[in-house]
């Protein structure tokens, strides 16, 4: 645990690298900074758990995302392999490349400046060309695609992305990570902003009820449990969802959400994607 200062470096591109403080009170009481790498399985494999929590208890916080230091992939493939296996996302065995996350994550800090949806969408995208595509996330062409698929403006992406804006602002990222004593990724760092109590900091990936525990602890009382959307909503809202989202988020067995997932399918409003370790749902009713 430790104290929720402020500390403030030029180069976010959403406001300036601070912590805490200068956020609006008036707001959620909670905000959660997320330490991963864009490239790290691990940081993958938290997405169902964020996902979750932010539909049951998204009232009650906000999600600052921080790309923390490199954890590149490793030479050998068959670590890289293990490591994902250990995520439960779904995911297609690394190509054989030496892959630096520099490179990537410099994008997601340039896609951040056309808006945290948009630099959210951006990431998403991103992380899933290498999971699922086995594409090399560090390459300009890669990078661009995944940059029309997130719908961002191209001409701005790519002056930004060719200027000091994301280095400042990955630099601001590495700065806070290496002030909150960020050692391993992933990282959630819990804080009460209202009574700028000290915040809690959780390594590593747990089952969702400890996360759930630490927001009750953090929040200072018992949260009220929101209403999923359905299923439709939800993938509509996201786009493309792995399975092993689906039924964290639902609190279903996997063979249940397939069921409804077929439903779906057979609408014509969604169509699986297949990856040599699980399946991808995109949906594709706003096209019919």
């Amino acid at each position: 645990m430790f104290d929720n200062g402020s500390s403030t470096c030029e180069g976010n591109s959403d406001q300036s690298c601070t912590i805490g403080s200068t956020i609006n009170k008036k707001t959620k009481p909670i905000e959660v900074y997320a330490f991963v790498d864009p490239i790290c399985p691990a940081s993958w494999g938290m997405e169902p758990n964020l996902k979750k929590l932010i539909v049951e208890y998204g009232q009650y916080f906000t999600i600052r995302v921080i790309i923390g230091k490199s954890c590149d992939c490793p030479e050998n493939p068959s670590q890289w392999n293990k490591n994902a296996q250990l995520s439960r996302m779904p995911y297609n065995e690394k190509q054989k490349f030496k892959m630096s996350s520099y490179k990537a994550s410099l994008a997601i800090k340039a896609a951040e400046l056309q808006g945290k949806a948009r630099g959210n969408r951006f990431m998403r995208i991103l992380r899933e060309s290498l999971f699922a595509d086995r594409k090399d996330i560090s390459t300009e062409d890669v990078i661009i695609e995944c940059a029309k698929r997130a719908k961002l403006d191209l001409n701005e992406f790519e002056k930004d992305l060719n200027s000091e804006r994301p280095i400042k602002a990955l630099q601001c990222d590495r700065r806070i990570t290496s002030e909150m004593g960020v050692e391993e990724l992933p990282t959630l760092v819990f804080f009460n902003i209202c009574d700028e109590t000290e915040g809690v900091k959780v390594t590593g990936c747990y089952p969702y009820s400890v996360y759930v525990q630490i927001l009750t602890e953090t929040l200072g009382k018992q949260p009220e449990k929101q209403v999923p959307p359905s299923l439709e909503k939800f993938l509509e809202q996201h786009r493309c969802v792995a399975t092993q989202e689906l039924a964290t988020v639902y609190d279903k067995e996997k063979q249940d959400i397939l069921r409804d997932l077929k439903k779906l399918t057979l609408k014509q409003l969604i169509k699986p994607i297949h990856v040599k370790y699980g399946t991808y749902w995109k949906y594709i009713g706003d096209k019919k």
